[in-house]
């Protein structure tokens, strides 16, 4: 097996391109994939890449690097509008796992159930991507076309994700599963909200994964949502329509028994990030 470890974006990138070989960043979702399989026959570490690990301020929000691990995230001095995404790095496998697992890799590893996506998704976060065409951005939502697949192009990096300010969001993370920790998701719900003066919701931001093939946003609720005072919360999510959620019967839940878990787990996550007590 060969194993590449560029120190530059442009070496890694001639790699890629040469190719073919398998992008290796913490290798959480890499190694256990394998199973008893055989090894790729070319790896390319990502790690030593100056500018691929780290959070900055960016012009109209923040950057966060492709190699970013969720001991990162957790650890990072970031605002309210992050709690969400702060809360879903804490359920990233173990602590050993968010040592070295990185953002990059949860969300081009494209599981429906990857615990990151439905925060970065209600964050409104896009992704940067450099190939040997050059740089490109598009929205996360764009990016991860389905289960276990998404819009990576031949050659292509994940360099970044770029999330825009959102003045006095605050977001709220929910995860069910079998047992606290070291579990596979049931279903799982992250929200934004950004309040108004009067304190009704000015806007909201609701993603849902685990229950699709990819985590979808509701915008339907979204837009429910908009003007709601705090005790109208349970009424709004009550008559939500979940319908674009497509849950499967699996060992670990029914597809009716994901609905109805996602129904309760809105109405916390919600008044969660309005700051209020659920």
């Amino acid at each position: 097996m060969l194993f590449h470890r560029p120190e530059t974006l442009e070496n890694a990138i001639g790699i890629m391109q040469a190719g073919p070989v398998r992008p290796l960043a913490g290798g959480t979702d890499l190694y256990p994939g394998l199973r008893d399989g055989p090894p790729p026959a070319a790896l390319i570490d990502l790690s030593r890449i100056a500018g691929l690990r780290g959070i900055t301020r960016e012009d109209g929000g923040w950057r966060i690097g492709a190699t970013t691990t969720w001991t990162d995230i957790v650890r990072a001095d970031l605002p309210a509008l992050f709690d969400g995404l702060r809360a879903a790095a804490r359920e990233v496998g173990s602590v050993q796992i968010q040592n070295a697992g990185t953002v990059a890799g949860n969300i081009c590893n494209a599981s429906p159930a990857a615990d990151g996506v439905p925060a970065l998704l209600t964050l409104d976060a896009e992704v940067s991507l450099a190939g040997p065409g050059g740089s490109r951005r598009l929205p996360l939502g764009d990016f991860i076309t389905g289960v276990r697949r998404t819009a990576l192009g031949e050659g292509e990096i994940v360099t970044a994700l770029h999330v825009p300010d959102a003045p006095g969001g605050r977001g709220a993370f929910v995860k069910l599963g079998a047992r606290r920790y070291l579990v596979i998701s049931i279903a799982m719900v992250s929200a934004v909200v950004i309040p108004a003066q009067d304190g009704t919701i000015g806007e909201a931001r609701i993603a849902v994964g685990a229950c699709s093939a990819v985590a979808r946003r509701l915008p339907g609720l979204e837009a429910a949502l908009a003007g709601c005072a705090p005790e109208g919360i349970a009424t709004v999510v009550a008559a939500a329509d979940l319908s674009a959620l497509t849950p499967i019967d699996d060992v670990r839940g029914s597809a009716g028994y994901r609905l109805d878990a996602v129904r309760e787990i809105l109405g916390r996550v919600i008044v969660a990030a309005l700051g209020r007590e659920g």
